[in-house]
């Protein structure tokens, strides 16, 4: 019996050998399978070098540049197009060429799938939200963010109409808060030193208050940047927004306080080389401690993360998105410690 078994698998093994060496015949006499798919190859390495070279694409036609780093993750979607247009074609050198689009993505965004970053503890919750001016239930919705469990909320998109719903419906879960122009901040804890910032509009889409948490102040800033466009004669329009950004950083740049929270719809996401002169200076929480993109807009079908909750000189834990509301984002919240 042992005999017969050593013989099935001597005859298996053969078998699969002879398949492996007509295959290495077959590509060394049809030289097709390597001249095939030139094109797809070219494409793949095109790709790739985009994904890798992205900084480098320039914002002076239409903000391309930012244009493409605001979905850059969603580059990712032609591997296997590419790949299976390969293998239809019986093209060896598409396959391959594939592998540098696929390295570069995961080069980019693998950390963010691969690992869950989140953890226990934290000293302090934080949720923000673009509520949205046309929101047809602004009762329900300021009751869904409450439910989060955050100590300090930020509002975004506020107004002057639903500015005392807001206030009513949420009196009796933050007994402190401040509304400045559009944007308001709610919370568990003292506020002190609150004042708008001016980041370059005409009217206060911005504030900074002191929250006197029971492990220290910090300094919390809640920001609604400028919309952009994408427009077929002058491209993706966000001029007004980069001016806006570098004015926030400015001012993030000159605070007193060490340790500072930013929340709120900035307009633009991480990868955006246009809000540097805030995302040098913080750490967002959905790269240090959340599992995914965490995409928060539109709510129908989130394709970016633009609404952002980040630190400095504070350790984030946790961060996810909440439900969706009767707002066009997802709220998004994060555990922090301080």
């Amino acid at each position: 019996m042992a005999q017969a078994y050593y013989s099935s698998d001597a005859q298996e093994s053969e078998r699969s050998g002879s398949r492996l060496r007509r295959l290495g015949v077959r590509l060394r006499e049809d030289r097709g399978y390597w001249r095939r798919g030139i094109v797809l190859a070219v494409l793949a390495v095109l790709l790739g070098l985009v994904m890798l070279l992205h900084a480098q694409i320039p914002n002076t036609i239409g903000n391309l540049g930012s244009l493409t780093e605001t979905f850059l993750p969603w580059f990712g979607l032609f591997v296997p197009v590419l790949l299976i247009l390969g293998l239809v074609r019986r093209s060896a050198t598409a396959v391959i060429a594939v592998l540098v689009p696929v390295i570069a993505w995961f080069n980019l965004f693998g950390g963010l799938l691969l690992s869950d970053k989140q953890s226990g503890g934290g000293d302090l919750t934080v949720a923000t939200h673009n509520v949205n001016a046309d929101n047809p239930d602004p009762t329900r919705t300021a009751r869904d963010v409450a439910a989060s469990g955050a100590q300090v909320l930020a509002l975004e998109e506020l107004t002057a109409e639903d500015v005392p719903v807001y206030e009513k419906a949420l009196a009796a879960t933050y007994p402190f808060h401040s509304v400045q122009g559009t944007v308001g901040l709610w919370s568990k804890y003292p506020l002190s030193a609150t004042r708008p910032v001016d980041i370059k509009l005409g009217w206060t889409r911005a504030m900074r208050s002191t929250v006197a948490t029971p492990q220290g102040d910090i300094a919390v800033y809640v920001a609604h940047m400028p919309s952009v466009r994408v427009k077929l004669d002058s491209g993706f329009t966000a001029s007004q927004r980069d001016e806006s950004a570098d004015a926030l950083g400015a001012a993030i740049a000159h605070e007193q306080l060490g340790k500072v929270v930013l929340l709120g719809d900035l307009n633009g996401t991480m990868n955006d080389r246009a809000l540097n002169a805030v995302t040098s200076q913080m750490r967002s929480t959905q790269g240090a401690a959340g599992s995914g993109f965490g995409f928060s807009w539109p709510a129908s079908f989130p394709m970016a993360r633009i609404d952002q909750i980040m630190v400095r000189d504070i350790e984030p834990v946790s961060s996810w998105s909440l439900p969706a509301t009767g707002s066009d984002h997802l709220p998004i919240a994060a555990r922090v410690k301080l």
